[in-house]
């Protein structure tokens, strides 16, 4: 049996309710006999405890405040070092998807730090303010590796990011992004060994998207025509780096927290 240690940063934010579904969905994966693993879940506010994680989660809040106090409690470069060099599994919600993103706009230069880890450029609070927060049912077709039929997922989004743009890898900064206003970029950091860079060389995957009617609904009610749009990009992985727009957290179902611990018990027996 293997023990797999998961993390869920605790600095600010959503994060006790991750811990409550995480040991949900664990009990659950133990009792269908899906994993085979230890579970252990702990909240991280400093380096030394991150270091003993084996996966991580970075949970919704306010994404600038959780840079700026990991920043000042020495978790910022451990962080990038997590996901970027040991690329270990990791997975953010709403400001969590902001922090994995290479590019986020509608940010002052010096007024935001990333970690980086997605090849992509969020658009934050792309929903607007909290006030226009919504649920809209989404269908997530990864869903169907849990084995049986499934439901929507009643997404939660509150001054939600969506993924704007796939950027092209590169092994060092998004130095085209760097050219753009009112945009940050995380620094760059190069994978440890050849499984990181293996996982940090993968493309990134679309893995959910809004449907147009329901964002449009969500703002303004005017009719919309759902066939004509694309839709918004709300949940995206890039390896073993998952980012979602939305708070599955703060919906009580748990399968979005099971799927993803069966991805990191995955991840973890690649690793070893």
């Amino acid at each position: 049996m293997v023990k797999v240690t998961v993390g869920v940063l605790a600095l600010q934010g959503a994060f006790h309710e991750h811990v409550v579904l995480l040991k949900k969905a664990a009990a659950a994966l133990t009792t269908t006999q899906s994993s085979s693993s230890q579970w252990d879940f702990l909240e991280v506010r400093t380096p030394q405890e991150l270091e003993q994680c084996d996966a991580l989660v970075l949970p919704g809040g306010e994404s600038t405040a959780i840079s700026l106090v990991a920043a000042r409690s020495n978790l910022l470069e451990p962080l990038r070092d997590f996901v970027k060099v040991h690329r270990k599994p990791t997975w953010g919600t709403c400001a969590g998807l902001i922090l994995l993103a290479e590019s986020a706009n509608r940010t002052k230069k010096g007024g935001q730090e990333l970690i980086g880890g997605l090849d992509v450029r969020v658009n934050r609070n792309h929903f607007g303010r909290q006030t226009e927060s919504f649920q809209a049912p989404l269908e997530l077709p990864f869903l169907r590796d849990l084995g049986e039929p499934q439901a929507s997922f009643p997404a939660v989004f509150i001054r939600a990011p969506v993924v704007e743009k796939i950027l092209p890898h590169h092994d060092g900064v998004q130095t085209e992004e760097l050219e753009r206003d009112e945009t940050v970029v995380a620094p760059s950091r190069k994978a440890e060994n050849d499984a990181a860079r293996k996982a940090m060389s993968r493309d990134v995957e679309v893995l959910a998207t809004l449907p147009g009617r329901a964002a449009r609904l969500a703002t303004d009610g005017k009719p919309v025509y759902p066939e004509e749009e694309a839709g918004d990009i709300v949940a995206v992985r890039q390896g073993n780096v998952f980012g979602t727009s939305f708070h599955p957290e703060l919906t009580g179902d748990e399968r979005i927290h099971s799927w993803w611990l069966q991805q990191v018990e995955e991840s973890v027996k690649r690793l070893q």
